[in-house]
């Protein structure tokens, strides 16, 4: 079992095409979940989002002990981004046979 932390957050340029979307993995992966949930905790604070360019600001909250929102105050927009301990359950192999 492998533990992974995943990222999802507003991308693309122009609010009529910013889209929800997952960051690649971007920590782990873990032997165990408490490890990667330390990570996760880490990630809310350091993780820099693709928007906004200009942080002022910055709100972290616990949804569960897996999850994460983060709330990011831009000079003109604000932001949020996800923050998710996952269990890596199949290697990416493509579309399902």
């Amino acid at each position: 079992m492998a533990w992974v932390v995943l990222v999802e957050e507003s991308e693309g340029l122009g609010r009529d095409r910013w889209r929800w979307g997952m960051t690649p993995i971007v920590a782990g992966p873990f032997g165990d979940f408490d490890s990667a949930a330390d990570a996760a905790l880490r990630l809310t604070r350091d993780y820099r989002p693709q928007h906004p360019w200009s942080e002022r600001d910055r709100n972290a909250f616990r949804i569960s002990p897996s999850e994460y929102i983060v709330r990011v105050v831009g000079a003109t927009a604000d932001f949020h981004f996800r923050v998710t301990v996952a269990e890596h359950i199949t290697p990416g192999t493509g579309a399902p046979a």
